[in-house]
């Protein structure tokens, strides 16, 4: 296995044991999944994405998923929009009600609703606007430090993370984070970790961090071995699989990987999972959001589809582990440690404004309904 000499994540005043972030997800990355997660090792742990604009005009669904759980530190938020004005009136209300202990800014959402607008991974094409936006973000964010997640471009023909990386150092960005695919990619093919590389060295001031194709932790040493990155940003590679946090302690401190919990250790962690769901959402939602989580969980475990079927339509915690336990105790097949889990559709034609690949330097922006009112992607 790589061996990679265990460094600290600092990012502004924040100072994490290991270099290890939570990507977020939406509909995953809430209070509840960033508490078990936790649980299992050291890192920065971010929420889902929030909607500027659906901040500012005070929308009930996203204030609840910008909140986090009393003894959650850092508070890590990822905040979405294309333009300045709702992201400067964001942030400043996230400051001043004291909110949140980092922000991150989305500039690498590949979904159709949110590039059509300009938002996501197509604005860093925007040259001008991705200044103006970090720079909104920076300006009002005061000693909370802001980062920036992107993708490496639209498509291979419109790349945009170089130029992306060099603004926000220069607009006084904490750190980078890139997912070596383009929003044309979605999740299809392998990430480009070369791509990691070159932002490596045309980023020297702050943190680089590497995002791609991380499904268990001998990925991330390569990753920094490989790129010279400066941690690892962990997205779908931890969807059903919260313990691989402490399988990444282990290999950054050069300690034994413990091996995949058994079907019986999954069981009590999906429980686990659920109940802090509930509690956090109410009975109904609670469980509702958990039932996505089961087939992630049991993927590639010799578990039968009519049980998988099952805990799929799950309606509440007494159910869930009746069935549950109804489970053979089994190991994960060391063939299937890998196996993919979450999106993995792609490519796509990337859908953009009118005239947005017209000209990276012109004025455009997106239209004024291009700040989405909801949150969670």
């Amino acid at each position: 296995m790589t061996l990679v000499e265990l460094r600290p994540l600092t990012i502004g005043p924040i100072t994490v044991d290991m270099p290890v972030v939570l990507a977020p997800m939406a509909g995953v990355t809430n209070a509840p999944f960033r508490r078990l997660c936790r649980r299992f090792g050291a890192g920065l742990y971010v929420s889902e994405m929030i909607s500027a604009r659906a901040l500012c005009e005070g929308n009930q669904k996203t204030d609840h998923l910008a909140s986090f759980a009393p003894d959650e530190t850092p508070r890590s938020l990822q905040l979405a929009g294309v333009d300045p004005t709702y992201v400067g009136r964001a942030v400043q209300r996230l400051v001043d009600q004291d909110r949140i202990d980092h922000l991150d800014l989305n500039f690498g959402c590949p979904v159709r609703k949110v590039t059509r607008h300009g938002g996501g991974g197509a604005l860093p094409y925007k040259l001008r606007l991705l200044e103006a936006v970090i720079s909104a973000a920076v300006d009002n964010a005061g000693s909370v430090p802001v980062t920036v997640k992107m993708r490496v471009g639209i498509d291979d023909e419109h790349l945009t993370y170089l130029d992306a990386g060099r603004i926000a150092e220069d607009c006084g960005a904490a750190a980078v984070a890139l997912h070596g695919r383009t929003v044309a990619q979605l999740y299809s093919g392998t990430a480009d970790w070369t791509t990691i590389a070159r932002l490596k060295e045309a980023v020297t001031s702050i943190p680089v961090l590497g995002n791609g194709d991380i499904w268990e932790a001998a990925d991330a040493l390569a990753m920094m071995d490989q790129t010279g990155c400066d941690g690892v940003v962990i997205g779908r590679g931890c969807l059903g699989r919260p313990w691989l946090f402490g399988q990444l302690a282990a290999a950054f401190e050069g300690r034994p990987i413990p091996d995949p919990p058994s079907v019986a250790e999954v069981r009590e962690i999906m429980i686990e999972h659920a109940e802090l769901l509930v509690e956090w959402f109410g009975d109904y939602k609670g469980i509702r959001e958990f039932r996505k989580h089961t087939a992630w969980y049991l993927k590639g475990y010799p578990v039968g589809g009519a049980i998988r079927g099952r805990l799929g339509q799950v309606e509440n915690l007494d159910q869930l582990a009746t069935l549950l336990f109804t489970l053979t105790d089994a190991a994960l097949p060391p063939e299937n440690i890998r196996v993919a889990r979450g999106h993995t559709r792609g490519p796509q034609v990337v859908a953009l404004p009118d005239g947005w690949l017209d000209d990276p330097h012109d004025d455009l922006v997106a239209a004024a309904d291009g700040d989405s009112a909801a949150s969670g992607g």
